[in-house]
Parts: C-alpha cells; structure tokens; sequence
C-alpha cells in the first residue's frame, strides 16, 4: 500500500495497544514502524540495480516475516533495556511493536503487486490482490483516528477512536475478500464454458475502489482480459483476446530479466515487438495498453534474439485520463458482444 497507509496503520495500532499516558509518542513511534519496511528503496538506490532488479527486490527481504518478527523483537529487547516508556509497559509495548512492523507486509500482501513474506525462501511473491494499491475507503477512517487521537491525547475518546478506525478498515478489508470472492465465481464459471477452467488467471481492483474489477486468464494463444463490476453486472463475464507474442516469450524466458520477471509476476506477463525490441508487460498492473511495468529485454537477431540489458519504458501517461471511465463502468453493465 501507499506511504501514509502505512504510516497510520502504524500509528493506530501502537496507540491503541500502548498505555494511554503514551498514546502521542505511540502515534509517532507507530508511523515510523509503519512505514520503516519501505525503506528498502533507500537501500537499493545506491546499488545501481537495473529496473528489473530494482523492482523484484523491492518488498524483499525488509518485508519478510522470518526477518521483521524477530527485528521487531531486537527492537524491544534495545529499547526496554535504554529504560523510558518500553520499559513501564514491557508486554503492551512487544505486541505494539510486532504487531506495527508485521501489519506491513501483509497489508502489501494484499494488492496485485506482491510481497516476498517468506524471503529468503525461493517462492514467488504473495499477492492476494483484493485491495488497490492505494484505497481512500481503507486510508481515511485511520487517518481520522490517528488526528483524533493525537488532539484528544488520553482520554476515553481517544482509545474509541481508534478502535472504530480499526473495526471500519478491518471491516473494509474483509469487504474486498467478499467481492474479490463474487468476481472469481463469475470469472470461473466463464472459463469453465468456455473450456479454459483451468486456465491461470487473477483478478484485481480496478485503481480506487473494490467495485469494479478486472481479471487476465493466460491463453496459449495470449491472453483474455475482461471487467466485472459486483453492482451492475450479473451472469457470465465478457472475456476478449488480447495479443502476446508468446513464441518471443517462450524464447526468451531463460534470459535472466526474463525468469526474473515470470517468476516475480507468476507468468501472467505479455510480449510485444516493438522497433525491433521485445517489450515485456507485466499484466498484473494496468490495463491495455497502459502497463505501469514494461521492459525490453531483448532485441531482434536474425531469427531470433539477443539479450540486452533491461530498461524500462516510460509510465503511462493516459492512465489518469480514464478515471472517469473506471467511475462510468462501475454502475454501467459490460454490453454482450
């Protein structure tokens, strides 16, 4: 998820469970937790990765579980021996501290992009990809909590505050796991008519909301894309073709920003020649033709293909433009073709 939703996940958590004589310091000491896993990036900038590199490292090792369960007990262990307030309230402050740091990687968890929470084992990324990546409907009722809290410092209010933050995001949450639920039963039982019911696919919210989702099923042909809204649409859903040069990716797939790549994105990804170049989309985030993720990995030699060091292409420009669009969709059914 985003910086500031993290950072009053944090912040929300620690003041509720620390001591109310605590409760601004715990607002701050619970931002920084929150947020502290993403600074993974600071650390990867001055190692001059490539953008592949640079990508599938990020929510590595600093969002493990097997790394911040016990850093988090490192953390306390150092502060309750320095004295002050870990040490008033030892067992209050263990659990505020976990429970800041772990909250963040399962909070990333659950968008489309994915978390290594098993680093430093071999296993592909976890994404649950029931919530976007950045979600006002989750943010905001802990953003209120967190600023009510801090104005009403330890009173009686303040603890309420934050615990009805806390039910309302947590509730949200387990919304999208419900919708999430209704756009794969529709997703599955498309599939299964049409032959493909053990084609691999995903589904994910469309940018801002979970009422409007989009699901990608892998085709040895390509691929198939299609929306589906949970308020205006019912029956099966509306899956079009979508072009991949899947000989290219085939041929390339041992190149290591390739496997990289596949193994990162679990394989939903889609190749394009473009000038001469294969371009590698990552299917997982964005919608034809404006992928947030795309590099070219190879370019053109002969018949075949000649590995090059990965770049990046630029982000999508158009992708803000159709916010009206995504808006329009959600209360307006896909047409029968």
């Amino acid at each position: 998820m985003d910086s500031l939703t993290q950072i009053v996940l944090g912040g929300a958590l620690v003041a509720a469970i620390a001591p109310a004589r605590h409760r601004r310091a715990a607002l701050l000491a619970g931002a920084a937790l929150g947020t502290l896993p993403d600074l993974d990036t600071l650390v990867l900038l001055p190692l001059g990765l490539d953008p592949v590199d640079s990508m599938t490292w990020h929510r590595g090792p600093s969002h493990s579980l097997f790394v911040l369960v016990p850093l988090a007990a490192l953390m306390w262990a150092f502060f309750k021996r320095l004295g002050g307030r870990v040490a008033e309230s030892p067992v209050r402050w263990f659990w505020a501290i976990q429970l800041a740091l772990v909250t963040h990687p399962l909070l990333d968890a659950l968008t489309v992009y994915g978390t290594q929470l098993w680093w430093p084992m071999p296993v592909s990324p976890t994404m649950w990809s029931s919530v976007f990546i950045i979600d006002l409907a989750y943010t905001l009722p802990l953003l209120l909590g967190c600023v009510l809290a801090w104005r009403w410092r330890e009173s009686i209010g303040a603890q309420r505050a934050l615990a009805v933050a806390l039910a309302l995001s947590t509730a949200y949450l387990g919304w999208s796991f419900v919708a999430k639920a209704q756009v794969d039963r529709a997703a599955e039982e498309t599939l299964a008519a049409m032959g493909l019911q053990d084609a691999p696919h995903f589904s994910v919210p469309m940018p801002f909301n979970t009422l409007l989702w989009r699901v990608v099923v892998m085709t040895p042909e390509g691929y198939l894309a299609g929306q589906y809204s949970v308020v205006a649409d019912r029956g099966p859903m509306v899956l079009r073709p979508q072009a991949s040069d899947v000989a290219a990716l085939d041929a390339v797939r041992g190149y290591p920003a390739a496997a990289r790549l596949l193994w990162f994105n679990r394989g939903f990804m889609a190749a394009q020649e473009v000038d001469g170049q294969l371009v590698l989309s990552d299917l997982r985030m964005g919608v034809e033709p404006d992928f947030t993720f795309r590099f070219t990995v190879a370019q053109r030699d002969g018949d075949g293909w000649k590995a090059v060091p990965p770049t990046q292409a630029d982000w999508p420009t158009d992708a803000i433009r159709r916010l009206p669009e995504v808006w329009h969709r959600i209360w307006t059914p896909e047409p029968t073709p």
